[in-house]
């Protein structure tokens, strides 16, 4: 196969430094290092052991053979997640943060049109449906998956499989493997590239709204209630995120609970992360969950 054309596709960070970059042991991330090592990067492979799988001895074999072949520096970090609700996201959380903030990790067009799927799914809202993926370097997000697996075989590397990709117990897993499917059957064609083009042009959309939210004070409730309601919920979902770290995506159902705060309609709201906003003289504040908790008397205003 041609590597070049690929390559013209990546979007690789520029600059003299060194390239870090996150790699599972799977055929995206591996095919990441041997793009970027093409591309005559010095490299950094960075890898998290989440200690969820049996396989996981492999994955780290696999990802420190690969560095020694591209002659790569290689980083392991070791995390611990106990099983329960949420595991995907807290799994997510703990994996970036063990890693650097200008991490490369190998998300493809077919992660960032799963995550379309499933953000419309749980009410995200625009920023949700254009799935933007811009917190971290993302270099191969033009690439396909099956793509990834083309440049593996081209440079003689077996990837290994990470057998939580066909546990649909995982909601991203059964997107991945029903509903895409399903809709390419139903409709006769390939949804990726759709799905991809509608989330550019909600994404072109979304800068319009945000730049009008900007202009506007997020925790005044007379400027909210007279802003258009893009631009007010554009305005709340960023003033949430800061004010809770950003740990969750802001789902439609907030916005709403929190806008009837806004209109004088309720009191208080919860959000997501077990957060509340609550409203006194016209302003609106978040209340982190520990502090509510800590305090089960307070009466709200």
């Amino acid at each position: 196969m041609l590597i070049q054309p690929l390559l013209d596709r990546c979007r690789f960070p520029q600059g003299d430094g060194v390239l870090a970059l996150g790699v599972s042991g799977g055929a995206d991330s591996t095919a990441m290092a041997l793009l970027a090592a093409e591309a005559g990067f010095r490299l950094v492979l960075w890898h998290v052991d989440h200690g969820l799988s049996p396989e996981a001895p492999a994955y780290v074999e696999a990802v420190r053979s690969l560095s020694d072949t591209l002659g790569a520096d290689f980083e392991l970090r070791t995390i611990e997640l106990a099983p329960g609700p949420d595991l995907e996201n807290r799994a997510r959380r703990e994996r970036y943060a063990a890693m650097p903030s200008d991490v490369c990790v190998a998300h493809t067009a077919d992660d960032r049109a799963e995550t379309i799927l499933f953000n419309l799914f749980r009410g995200a809202g625009l920023a949700g449906v254009a799935a933007r993926f811009d917190r971290v370097h993302r270099p191969i997000i033009n690439l396909r998956r099956s793509e990834t697996v083309q440049v593996c075989r081209h440079f003689g590397i077996t990837p290994v499989s990470d057998p939580m990709n066909a546990d649909e117990s995982f909601t991203r897993v059964a997107v991945r493997r029903n509903l895409i499917p399903l809709a390419a059957e139903i409709f006769g064609r390939d949804p990726v590239p759709l799905l991809i083009r509608h989330a550019d042009t909600v994404s072109e959309a979304l800068d319009l709204v945000a730049a009008a939210s900007r202009l506007i004070d997020p925790t005044d409730t007379a400027a909210l209630g007279s802003a258009p309601p893009a631009v007010a919920t554009e305005a709340l979902r960023q003033w949430i995120l800061r004010q809770t770290g950003g740990d969750h995506h802001v789902d439609t159902g907030s916005i709403q609970r929190v806008m009837a705060v806004v209109h004088g309609e309720a009191i208080a709201a919860e959000i997501v992360g077990g957060h509340r906003v609550a409203r006194t003289g016209g302003r609106l504040r978040v209340e982190p969950a520990a502090a509510r908790d800590a305090d089960p008397t307070r009466v709200e205003p």
